[in-house]
């Protein structure tokens, strides 16, 4: 393990797993060269096809409500453990929105990732869950000059024609080549505009080592691959130029020097001569949730701002998540916000906050939150809970549980939703800082818990 790893927000490249297996029976012939009748074989009945359990089933809404003194006790022996540190926490009934259990639930805390869940409500209250995001090339205002402009698209891929990119679907350096070339256009420089994005380009409580353990980039309007320097390399450095970098692999690509590129101190104009679109923003969504990408949070962060008509910048998106939330009824006193990614260590969030917005992603008050519950990684089965919940009594919540997660130093965190064993949905938020040596495994205690709970009266 890498000595970042203790500090770094979890981090994990992951591919969903399909969840029905269906057996097929196949006959076999019998042997011809043995010279017996295969008359008899031929009469048997053939077995009846194997039909698939569905793993999903609704939940019903007389399920039985977990008493708040009984959720209490269970609890209370997990809660004790050292390692948890300073745990706050609130449990809620997705049904009804009643508070089960709490502690210190209004008490601000490091929320690590767990604050991409506010990211993704934002944009899910704000954007067109089909919204794109558009790269272009302009004609420059010299002769063979062109100029690629950002549009926040981080999915944009250096992997050549026919190989896999990092993002699924992601548009590649090579589509922009081959339409300036069809252009007719005669290049020779190449020049870069990043005036998308504004402010600084890391946000405050980042460690710049963070860049070459590959957990961010700079945040420039353009770059490939999220800032991977190796475009499908899980163990990638990022880059620490990656608006440059963009530009020099297009003048490759265009068999320009790319030692000649540079980039803008500001807007370019001109005649657009190519453009590309990355991924819709659902699935942009899933890959910052399911693999906690801080790269992605941060691009869809500016994005819910430029909604609002603020600077894409850091200080934009985060007021612009929060009012977003605010103005949908979530409570978010005591949220003070560096980043949309929750990478920096002065991030501060309330489990009531966090626990609110699972709850309204549960419940039917806001229908634009609802994709919220289906972005949310499983326990056991995908994104950075796909190895977590497998062993010991935490295998009864497999399946049963969906978190998004949060890991820094001494950080640990879990906030979404959980079926108990009586089949109640309860939503709920963890957040526990000090934490010590096996702090996550002391929280997933907690969750697994709420999972085996058979609370009610």
């Amino acid at each position: 393990m890498r000595p970042s790893q203790w500090r770094r927000s979890t981090h994990v490249a992951v591919s969903v797993a399909v969840l029905l297996l269906v057996a097929v029976v196949v006959a076999v012939a019998a042997m011809l060269t043995t010279g017996r009748s295969t008359e008899a074989s031929a009469g048997k009945p053939t077995p009846p096809a194997a039909t698939a359990n569905p793993g999903v089933v609704p939940v019903a809404d007389s399920a039985p409500k977990p008493v708040p003194d009984r959720l209490a006790a269970k609890l209370a022996p997990v809660l004790a453990d050292p390692n948890l540190g300073d745990l706050t926490g609130r449990v809620t009934d997705a049904l009804t929105g009643a508070e089960l259990w709490a502690q210190r639930a209004d008490m601000p805390m490091q929320p690590a990732s767990t604050n991409k869940s506010l990211t993704a409500a934002a944009a899910l209250l704000t954007l067109d869950g089909d919204a794109r995001l558009t790269t272009r090339v302009l004609r420059g205002s010299q002769p063979g000059v062109v100029v690629l402009k950002g549009g926040g698209d981080p999915t944009l891929s250096a992997a050549p024609p026919g190989e896999d990119t990092w993002y699924r679907d992601a548009a590649r350096i090579s589509d922009l080549a081959e339409q300036v070339r069809g252009s007719g256009m005669e290049v020779t420089r190449v020049a870069v505009d990043v005036s998308t994005y504004s402010g600084p380009t890391l946000a405050p409580g980042w460690d710049p080592l963070d860049i070459d353990y590959g957990d961010i980039a700079p945040m420039e309007s353009v770059m490939l691959d999220g800032g991977r320097t190796q475009p499908v390399s899980y163990d990638s450095v990022r880059s620490h130029t990656p608006a440059l970098d963009a530009g020099r692999a297009l003048a490759v690509a265009l068999k320009v020097d790319p030692a000649t590129v540079t980039v803008l101190p500001g807007a370019a104009s001109g005649e657009e001569i190519a453009a590309v679109e990355s991924p819709p923003l659902i699935s942009r969504l899933r890959d910052m949730m399911y693999a906690s990408d801080n790269v992605m949070a941060e691009a869809i962060g500016r994005e819910v701002a430029a909604q609002a008509n603020r600077p894409q910048s850091f200080d934009g998106a985060t007021r612009a998540t929060l009012s977003a939330l605010a103005d949908a009824g979530i409570d978010t006193a005591g949220a003070r916000l560096l980043d949309s990614s929750g990478l920096s260590v002065e991030d501060r969030l309330t489990a009531k906050t966090l626990d609110e917005v699972a709850q309204a992603a549960a419940g039917d008050e806001h229908p634009a939150l609802r994709p919220l519950v289906d972005l949310l990684p499983v326990a056991g089965g995908s994104g950075t809970l796909s190895n977590r919940y497998l062993e010991g009594a935490h295998k009864d919540s497999a399946g049963f549980l969906r978190a998004k997660t949060g890991s820094l130093t001494g950080t640990n965190s879990l906030s979404g939703i959980v079926t108990d064993e009586d089949g109640r949905v309860l939503t709920f938020a963890l957040i526990s800082n000090n934490a010590g040596p096996t702090g996550r495994i002391a929280l997933d205690n907690v969750a697994a818990t709420l999972r085996a709970c058979g609370c009610s009266a």
